[in-house]
C-alpha cells in the first residue's frame, strides 16, 4: 500500500475561514471560531496523511507571521492559536533577526516553547530571497515527523 499526504494552507488576513479549514474542525471543537473571528491566525492550514485512501491523520498547522522584532506577546498569540486549534505544527515567523533574548528565555523558561503535541518554532525569512535563513531551535523540515 502506498502512503501519501496533502496540506492546505489559508491566508486569514480577511478573517474569513474556507470551507476546507471548516470542514476540518471537530464538531465539538467549532466553538473556536467566535473567539477567533476578529483575530484569527495569519496563516491556518492542516496536513493530512493516508494510506490506500484511509486517512491516518490530520495534524493542523498555525503560522504566526510578524513584520518587526519578535516579542513575548507574540510566542503568547501564537500559542493561543495552537492550543485553541491543537495544532500538531506552529510557526512564529518575523523578518527580522530572533532575539537573543527570546532564545535565552526559552532556556530558562523551558516550558515557554512547549505546546501540548510539539514545540513552537521561531524563524526568521528573509524577504530579498524570499527563504527561511533561521530556524530556533530547529528546522522541523528536517525531521521525519512530516513524512510517512
Amino acid at each position: 500500500m502506498s502512503s501519501k499526504g496533502t496540506a492546505h494552507l489559508e491566508i486569514l488576513a480577511n478573517k474569513v475561514y474556507g470551507n476546507k479549514i471548516k470542514a476540518e474542525i471537530p464538531d465539538d471543537r467549532d466553538l473556536i471560531f467566535n473567539f477567533l473571528r476578529e483575530a484569527p491566525p495569519d496563516i491556518l492550514g492542516f496536513v493530512k496523511s493516508d494510506i490506500g485512501g484511509i486517512n491516518l491523520s490530520t495534524d493542523f498547522v498555525v503560522i504566526e507571521v510578524k513584520d518587526e522584532i519578535l516579542k513575548l506577546d507574540h510566542i503568547y498569540q501564537a500559542r493561543k492559536y495552537a492550543e485553541l486549534f491543537h495544532a500538531e505544527h506552529t510557526f512564529l515567523v518575523s523578518t527580522r533577526e530572533i532575539p537573543e533574548e527570546l532564545k535565552r528565555l526559552s532556556k530558562v523558561v523551558t516550558s515557554l516553547l512547549d505546546l501540548p503535541k510539539n514545540k513552537l518554532i521561531l524563524s526568521q525569512f528573509d524577504t530579498v530571497n524570499n527563504k527561511v535563513v533561521t530556524w530556533y531551535e530547529e528546522n522541523p523540515f528536517d525531521s521525519s515527523d512530516w513524512f510517512l
